[in-house]
C-alpha cells in the first residue's frame, strides 16, 4: 500500500510534465480566443499610431516581411508605427493553429487610407513568453485586384 502514493505521486508529475508546453493561461481560458484578441488589439493599436502599445505585443526577435522584400525588425516596425496612414484596419476569414507555445494565424487584412483601399493575406506566428501572446513573425502579401 506504500506503494500506491508514490505512484499515485508519478502518476500526476508525468501528466504535469506532459502539459508542460502548453501556455499557462488562466484556469478555463481559451488559448484561440486570447490569440484573436491580441490580433484586434495590434490593429486597434496601429490605428491609434501607438508605438509603444504596438512594440508590448511583438516579441523581441519580432520579423516582418512584406512579399518578397527584405525583412524588418521589431524596432524598425515599430519606428514605422507612427507614419501609417490607413484609416480603417479589417481582420477577416482568421484560421488560429495552437501547438504548444506557437500559434499560427493566417487570414485577410482589408486596409483603407487617403487615396487607397487595399486586400492583404497575412501570416502571424505568435510564441507564449512570460505570460502573454506575441507576434513573433509576420509575414503579408498584397492580393490581386479583382479581375473585370
Amino acid at each position: 500500500m506504500r506503494a500506491l502514493p508514490c505512484i499515485v505521486t508519478s502518476v500526476l508529475l508525468i501528466g504535469c510534465a506532459s502539459h508542460a508546453d502548453r501556455p499557462a493561461t488562466s484556469v478555463g481560458s481559451d488559448p484561440e480566443a486570447e490569440v484573436r484578441a491580441v490580433e484586434q488589439r495590434w490593429v486597434d493599436a496601429e490605428a491609434r499610431r501607438d508605438a509603444a502599445a504596438v512594440a508590448e505585443l511583438l516579441d523581441d526577435q519580432f520579423l516582418f516581411v512584406v512579399g518578397s522584400r527584405a525583412p524588418i525588425n521589431k524596432e524598425q516596425f515599430v519606428k514605422a508605427v507612427p507614419s501609417f496612414t490607413s484609416t480603417s484596419q479589417v481582420l477577416s476569414e482568421q484560421i488560429v493553429r495552437i501547438a504548444g507555445n506557437t500559434a499560427i494565424v493566417t487570414g485577410r487584412d482589408a486596409l483603407e487610407g487617403p487615396g487607397y483601399k487595399q486586400s492583404w493575406r497575412y501570416t502571424v506566428t505568435y510564441v507564449w513568453r512570460e505570460g502573454s501572446w506575441r507576434a513573433l513573425a509576420e509575414h503579408m502579401v498584397q492580393e490581386d485586384a479583382p479581375r473585370p
